[in-house]
């Protein structure tokens, strides 16, 4: 029990050691194989996938291959199972001449990884070889006289197979007289020795016919032959002599073909034919036999081919002299090949990448190389090196093996291509050298964003503009490639006026043109601002904008446009026709402003300067147009003979090219006094609306002015009562005071000190439908006899004053007109009217306080004191303030 327990533990030591061995190879990059040779082509030779660990999907992806030294691939691997199989038939006598154990070294590279495996496989023997004579007929002189138990050497046979199956063992038959002896050589070859057994008798037989047979220790055996034919002679006494057993030669491998290395020489002190010496070779390669020749006269070897140290450095031969009568002498010739620098290194590329990408990190594999000198010492020696100023660096990997890698990250849009070159140097004297090229292309990465040609665009586009007209192009540019360097443009987000701003403009995607959607007006936009992007194709994409101005240049497609005085279009469609009418008096001096164009035009710029000029006239000279301000005066004084309708046709030119113009057309009545002003009116307003009764107007005028004085008149009384409870409270108007003596008390009315007659601003206004009856009419005394009273200086101070007076009048002439035209909004002839009648008024009052200053001037002393005591209080400044009273109400009768 104990003995089967020890062997079980031997069994497994044994497979331990066994996985331990494998793991250690397969930790190192080297594994090892052993096949028999002549094994057909894509023959099993190990299972290299499994071995490294390498999964099937990954080889299909990457790709891996066999390399060797040898000039013929024996090894290649199957894509689909991963097995190492043969790719030739392999010989391993023609391999492995003369080499006890046959090793074939090779690499498996693994593309994609940039990784490499040793991989050696063993080249088993077998018997394909039988034992080989060089001659099969072979000649042996022997003197009769030769003393039995001589011994004479014979020709070797050769087996180019290993092991027992090489050569075993010499037969001889055919004679008595002879025998074999084999001796073993140093190096463990057997060496056949023919052995005189018996006599020889020439009389008795002058040939001998032997037979030698060879054999291996295959199974089967094989045997090679050779026939012996010995030839008894007479005596010979001397044999030749070399003058060395052995000669050694040390030759240079570059040595010229046809130069003789050594000669050999040998004496044969005999005479005549017993004293001729030739020579052979007895003992040689196949491979010697056709790079040395003897000369078998001379004994001089010389060189048949050029040596090569790589192929062999060295070589035996052995030299055989005889003589005429059968005697010889064997010599041995050593030659050693010297190694010279005749190899430059060899640089292979194992595996590399063709494409690398611009993002790949530092210390990235491009290449693997395997460089190899076959010279020996320092002519084998090998430095490698890149050039200057690639971002590469060489890094020994293994042996002879080396590694291209990246020493920092790539830029395409700097190089985007590379041509490396690999140089590697011989330690000779001279140096050998040799090159090799990696053509190495920078695979683009999405690493820059599009750049605009401009920091910002501008373009102007001419208003009007046909739709889908070209406004200008954006251009950007990506340093990418291919696909990451396609730029596609688009707007930006964004809205004019309220609607979108893809509605106005649009740009094309691919060219970055950028088109109007829709024709522009100037009179609307002015300029556009936008965005336009442009992103790459990248994934993901890169992005930049820029801004892009569009200024809208002015076309003169805009007419002046008349303000003042409407169009006709718009007076007839608010139902009016007299909106152009204008008032002149004819007493009117040269100059005097009469009425205004007012124009204008929505264009811009010189489009939009204004320039006006009378057209047309009823009564050529008598008005004038200002050129830039529309004012329409008069030109001279109105005569007479003038007629009370004037009509004007004012010409509105703007400065475009070509010019663009507007006319407007006025009417200007001419009156001489305000009857006749309203005579016209009114002649007037039955033109404009013949049917609409004279009773409705009448009506509406007098209720409104009704309405609104009788607040006033209620607002006077409430004040009148209030400063009468005043003064009775504090005697403000004693008896004694003697102020306008002689006047009735109800003469006067009193309002915070202001004294006034009752008639003071007495005046009749009519108004009918009939202007012919229209008539104002001021009393001639109403702004004689009034004259503002001036408190005392010891008295209170007055509830009312001149300007407050003054403002509560103004207010009350305001709200009046303001009633009597919401009550003829309706009745717009009327209105018309009204409005005409402002400029009268005011005329009218200025001329009442004229005259009414005349005649002040003209009164006598006394009846100016007079006038003047009859006001109590009252002082000379007084005039002041009736004027402001008067120019008051006539501002606040005409104030629009």
């Amino acid at each position: 029990m104990s003995w089967a327990g020890r062997r079980w533990g031997r069994r497994q030591r044994a497979v331990l050691w066994a996985v331990l061995l494998a793991a250690w190879e397969a930790a190192w990059g080297q594994l090892r194989y052993s096949v028999p040779e002549e094994l057909p082509k894509g023959s099993f030779v190990g299972d290299v996938a499994k071995d490294l660990g390498l999964q099937l999907p990954e080889i299909r992806a990457h790709g891996i291959r066999i390399v060797s030294e040898d000039r013929t691939q024996y090894f290649t691997v199957h894509g689909k199972t991963g097995h190492l199989v043969t790719a030739e038939r392999i010989d391993r006598e023609q391999l492995c001449e003369r080499v006890q154990q046959c090793v074939l070294r090779c690499e498996l590279i693994v593309e994609g990884e940039m990784k490499f495996f040793e991989i050696e496989v063993e080249i088993t023997d077998i018997n394909d070889n039988p034992p080989i004579f060089k001659d099969i007929e072979l000649e042996e002189r022997m003197i009769e006289t030769t003393a039995p138990g001589s011994r004479f050497p014979l020709a070797e046979a050769h087996d180019p197979d290993s092991g027992r199956n090489s050569l075993q063992s010499y037969e001889l038959s055919g004679d008595e007289h002879f025998s074999l002896a084999v001796q073993a050589s140093p190096g463990g070859d057997q060496r056949p020795e023919l052995v005189l057994a018996k006599a020889l008798d020439r009389e008795e037989a002058a040939f001998h016919e032997l037979v030698l047979r060879a054999m291996d220790g295959g199974d089967p055996a094989r045997t090679g032959t050779a026939r012996i034919r010995v030839t008894v002679l007479d005596a010979n006494d001397n044999a030749p002599v070399f003058s060395q057993a052995e000669y050694t030669v040390r030759v240079p491998e570059d040595v010229p073909v046809g130069s003789v290395l050594v000669t050999v020489t040998a004496t044969d002190a005999d005479e005549g034919l017993n004293g001729q010496v030739k020579y052979s070779l007895k003992k040689i390669t196949e491979k010697a036999s056709r790079i040395f020749q003897l000369d078998s006269e001379r004994g001089a070897i010389a060189l048949l081919q050029s040596l090569d140290f790589e192929e062999g450095s060295s070589y035996e031969l052995e030299v055989q002299a005889r003589d005429g009568g059968g005697l010889f002498d064997t010599a041995k010739i050593a030659i050693t090949v010297t190694d010279m620098n005749d190899n430059a290194p060899v640089i292979s590329v194992r595996s590399a990448l063709s494409e690398i990408s611009e993002d790949a990190p530092s210390a990235t594999v491009v290449a693997l190389l395997h460089v190899q000198d076959r010279d020996s010492g320092a002519n084998g020696e090998v430095r490698c090196s890149l050039d200057d100023g690639v971002p590469f660096r060489l890094q020994n990997s293994h042996g002879s093996y080396y590694s291209v890698v990246t020493t920092r990250e790539l830029d395409r849009e700097q190089v985007s291509e590379y041509n490396v070159t690999v140089r590697a140097a011989d330690g000779g004297s001279p140096a050998l050298q040799s090159s090799a090229v990696l053509a190495l292309r920078v695979l683009d990465v999405n690493d820059n964003a599009p750049v605009f040609a401009e920091e910002r665009y501008s373009a102007r586009v001419w208003e009007n503009n046909a739709a889908g007209a070209l406004v200008l192009t954006v251009r950007a540019t990506d340093a990418d490639w291919g696909q990451n360097a396609r730029v596609r443009y688009r707007l930006a987000e964004g809205r004019v006026r309220g609607a979108a701003l893809s509605s106005y403009v649009s740009v094309q995607a691919e060219t970055g043109a950028l088109y109007a959607l829709r024709s522009l007006d100037y009179e609307e936009v002015r300029e556009l601002r936008l965005w336009v992007r442009a992103e790459d194709g990248g994934a993901p994409a890169l992005s930049s904008n820029v801004s892009v101005v569009l200024v809208i240049v002015d076309e003169n497609d805009n007419a002046p446009q008349v303000l003042y005085p409407p169009p006709l279009s718009r007076a007839a469609g608010s139902g009016g026709a007299w909106s152009g009418v204008e008032l002149a008096p004819r007493w009117s001096e040269p100059g005097a402003l009469v009425a205004k164009v007012v124009a204008v035009d929505a264009d811009a710029g010189q489009n939009a300067w204004l320039s006006y000029e009378l057209a047309k006239a009823t009564e050529p000279g008598l008005f004038r147009v200002g050129l830039h301000s529309g004012e329409v005066r008069t030109a001279r004084s109105p005569l007479a003979r003038d007629a009370a309708r004037q009509s004007l046709v004012v010409l509105v030119k703007d400065h475009g090219r070509p010019a663009l113009s507007a006319t407007a057309t006025l009417s200007v009545l001419l009156a001489e006094s305000v009857a006749e002003l309203l005579a016209e009116l009114g002649s007037a307003a039955e033109a404009a609306a013949p049917g609409e009764p004279a009773g409705s107007l009448t009506r509406w005028l007098v209720l409104a002015v009704a309405a609104v004085s009788c607040l006033f008149l209620a607002f006077l009384l409430l004040l009148l009562a209030l400063r009468l409870r005043r003064w009775r409270r504090q005697h403000l108007l004693p008896a004694q005071s003697g102020a306008l003596r002689g006047v009735p008390v109800s003469h006067f009315v009193g309002i915070d000190g202001v004294r006034a007659f009752l008639q003071s601003y007495s005046h009749d206004v009519s108004l009918t439908a009939d202007s012919r009856k229209s008539q104002l009419r001021f009393s001639a005394a109403s702004c004689c006899d009034t004259l503002p009273a001036r408190p005392l200086p010891d008295e209170p101070a007055p509830l009312l004053g001149d300007e407050d007076l003054l403002d509560l009048l103004k207010g009350y002439m305001a709200l009046l007109r303001k009633t009597i035209f919401m009550s003829l909004r309706g009745h717009r002839a009327a209105a018309v009217a009204w409005r005409r009648l402002r400029v009268p008024l005011l005329a009218a009052a200025c001329r009442r306080w004229s005259r009414r200053r005349r005649r002040r001037s003209v009164l006598p002393p006394q009846a100016a004191r007079s006038a003047g005591a009859g006001q109590s209080g009252s002082g000379s400044g007084s005039s002041s303030g009736e004027r402001r009273l008067w120019c008051g109400f006539g501002a606040a009768l005409v104030r629009r």
